[in-house]
């Protein structure tokens, strides 16, 4: 059976999601601020065979870290970007059901002044 996709969209509360769209934005950017100043560990080249087990370990790890931190910057790169898509479709969803309601506001007083001139003639 198909979502009836009307009856979903209805049941989004809009007003809290335009509500909170600035802070969602604000949210992505303070977290692609905080991401994108940390220091990133780069991993060594090439790991000798002369060093230990240990250190091997160990340089094993940095590059594992470095990998990591560059996952979650990119992720965090991807996130700021969709709170700021998001921002800006919350500003024309919001602009568009103003001129709906100014469209439909217009309607109703046309087809009232097109009823009264009907019943007059």
């Amino acid at each position: 059976m198909p979502i009836p996709w009307l009856s979903v969209l209805k049941m989004v509360p809009w007003s809290d999601v335009i509500s909170n769209a600035p802070k969602v934005a604000e949210g992505a950017r303070k977290l692609w601020a905080a991401v994108s100043r940390k220091e990133t560990v780069t991993p060594p080249e090439e790991t000798s065979p002369a060093l230990s087990p240990e250190a091997q370990a160990i340089a094993l790890l940095q590059a594992q870290l470095s990998d990591l931190q560059q996952q979650m910057l990119t992720s965090s790169e991807l996130i700021k970007a969709l709170a700021d898509q998001n921002t800006e479709l919350i500003k024309r969803i919001e602009v568009s059901r103003i001129r709906i309601l100014w469209l439909a506001g217009a309607t109703v007083v046309l087809g009232i002044a097109a009823l009264i001139q009907f019943l007059a003639a």
